[in-house]
């Protein structure tokens, strides 16, 4: 327990400290994400949250986690950094979906092929049991990068991303300090302590954005943490098995990984790539229909946490079973929403000379001084 907090209080004061150290150079830099028409903020504020949450994450697991004990480890470092520097690349000049997935291709074929984290069995999901090494493989890849992307295209609300990766995070870890998976236990407190000191600067009116470099690295973490969950639950020595781990991990990403899964399939079924950008996420919903940052947030986390519940005490049930109940209760929510007429909005934007052109290079601008003063008027 004193590894644990220890290494929870370490990523905490790191990235608590870094964060300032961001903003000040985002200030003297003019480095900015700027408002456009898909976007909820108002006004360019910094969105190199990241840098500072890797930071901390990652030196406070390296001072934790006993490398030669747990030499998967270092692989999933290995993908952590290239799943950082995609995003930061994203967060400062815009790359295409195409060279995105691509990199995301390589941290899932590091995670899969070297690191060991992979998906031999579905566990009597749809009645299936152990699955052929191809399908293992495709089932694998396609788990990570949906969980990767998860959290990405769900950091779309002051707070949204962070409050639910806390709230994974502090659910696996609970599980894997119970079975005694020291290195995963740490791994999850250690950013569970960098979201939430990232929190204190992101809550509404956010002072600071995680970025993709941020997002991308909640999802990878949660992508590495919830095929161990699966695994680890269904073994037959772990002091505390879950029958239905499938479904349960699926309920522990519910929001996140369903929104995803809904989106991605409405841009496939419109003839749209799914790496298309729209205003049809869940928050974006619960924004139209009335609800502010803090009330989506709130709201998000809540119905999370519910269904995690749900998903423990009906663990008895079996997977198909479960997922079927989680999966009826979730597209009933969804159907209230787009029954629900949503509130008719105006919305105000400021023009800033030359915003428009640099958008189209770079997501972080360089404002002019006479950009910014247009800003403060």
């Amino acid at each position: 327990m004193l590894d644990v907090l220890l290494t929870a209080s370490v990523s905490f004061i790191i990235t608590f400290l870094a964060i300032p150290v961001i903003l000040q150079v985002a200030e003297q830099k003019k480095l900015y994400d700027i408002p456009d028409e898909r976007k909820v903020h108002t006004r360019p504020v910094a969105s190199l949250g990241g840098v500072g949450i890797f930071g901390g994450f990652l030196l406070a697991s390296l001072l934790s986690i006993q490398g030669y004990l747990n030499p998967e480890f270092q692989y999933f470092f290995a993908a952590a950094v290239v799943i950082f520097f995609l995003g930061l690349k994203d967060d400062l000049m815009i790359l295409s979906a195409t060279k995105k997935f691509i990199g995301q291709i390589i941290a899932a074929s590091i995670l899969i092929h070297l690191g060991g984290i992979r998906l031999d069995s579905m566990f009597g999901l749809f009645g299936f049991g152990e699955v052929t090494e191809g399908f293992g493989l495709a089932l694998s890849y396609l788990t990570i990068i949906v969980v990767i992307n998860s959290f990405n295209l769900i950091d779309g609300v002051d707070g949204l991303a962070s409050s639910l990766g806390i709230l994974t995070m502090l659910v696996f870890g609970a599980y894997f300090f119970a079975v005694d998976q020291q290195a995963y236990a740490l791994l999850s407190f250690s950013m569970a302590g960098s979201l939430v000191a990232f929190l204190i600067f992101n809550h509404h009116p956010a002072k600071i954005f995680m970025g993709d470099s941020g997002s991308l690295m909640i999802g990878l973490v949660n992508a590495i943490l919830v095929i161990k969950f699966i695994n680890v639950a269904n073994a037959h020595d772990v002091a505390i098995p879950i029958p239905s781990a499938v479904a349960v991990g699926f309920g522990i990403l519910i929001v996140p990984l369903l929104d995803t899964l809904r989106v991605f399939s409405i841009r496939i079924f419109n003839g749209r790539s799914p790496f298309t950008p729209d205003r049809n996420h869940v928050h974006h919903l619960l924004l139209d229909r009335g609800l502010g940052h803090a009330a989506v947030t709130f709201t998000c986390v809540g119905i999370n946490i519910g269904f995690i519940l749900l998903a423990w005490f009906g663990r008895s049930l079996g997977p198909n079973y479960l997922l079927l109940i989680m999966l009826s209760l979730s597209f009933t929510g969804f159907g209230i929403l787009y029954y629900r007429k949503p509130r008719r909005t105006m919305v105000i934007a400021k023009r800033v000379n030359g915003a428009t052109e640099l958008k189209t290079a770079s997501k972080v601008v360089t404002l002019t001084k006479e950009a910014q003063a247009a800003d403060n008027n």
